[in-house]
Parts: structure tokens; C-alpha cells; sequence
């Protein structure tokens, strides 16, 4: 089984996901944000959520997650929980 690494940042509404990401594209670290504005546990540790198989995450995040290549951060993924924005690692 294929397994990857990946962080996120998890809020509640979509605005907050595009601010995050407008946030990023002037420069400031996607573990910085994910300290600030993830509902996340994981925030603690700038949005690192470790190692993962498939089946292990919800589907719309894991075929997200998977799609991206290491480095590269996805755009709004909306979920149960609400909308992740997810870089591989």
C-alpha cells in the first residue's frame, strides 16, 4: 500500500479557505497559517497529519491528498469536517 505525507488547514467556510490561500500566494507558511486558522488538533504541529494509506481519510480528502505531487497545495477540499486546503509533503 502507497502511503504519503501531507498537511492541512482545516476552517469552517470557504471565504476562510480562499483567504488562506490568498495568504499563502503572498508569502506566508503554510505551518504559520495552519497554527492561526485550523480547527484542526493538528494546527499544533502546523497542520502535519503524518502518514497515510489509502482508505484511511475521508474520500474527497484522500483523492485530493493523492493527486497532489510533494510540495504542491490543493485548493479548497470540502468535507464533513469543512474545507481543507492540503499540501503533500
Amino acid at each position: 500500500m502507497k502511503e504519503i505525507r501531507a498537511s492541512h488547514i482545516l476552517v469552517e467556510k470557504e471565504y476562510e479557505a480562499q483567504d488562506v490561500l490568498k495568504k499563502l500566494s503572498e508569502g506566508c507558511s503554510f505551518e504559520s497559517l495552519a497554527k492561526s486558522f485550523s480547527k484542526c488538533p493538528s494546527r499544533e504541529d502546523g497542520g502535519d497529519l503524518g502518514t497515510f494509506g489509502r482508505g484511511q481519510m475521508v474520500e474527497a480528502f484522500e483523492e485530493a491528498a493523492f493527486a497532489l505531487k510533494v510540495g504542491e497545495v490543493s485548493g479548497p477540499v470540502r468535507t464533513r469536517f469543512g474545507y481543507h486546503i492540503i499540501k503533500r509533503t
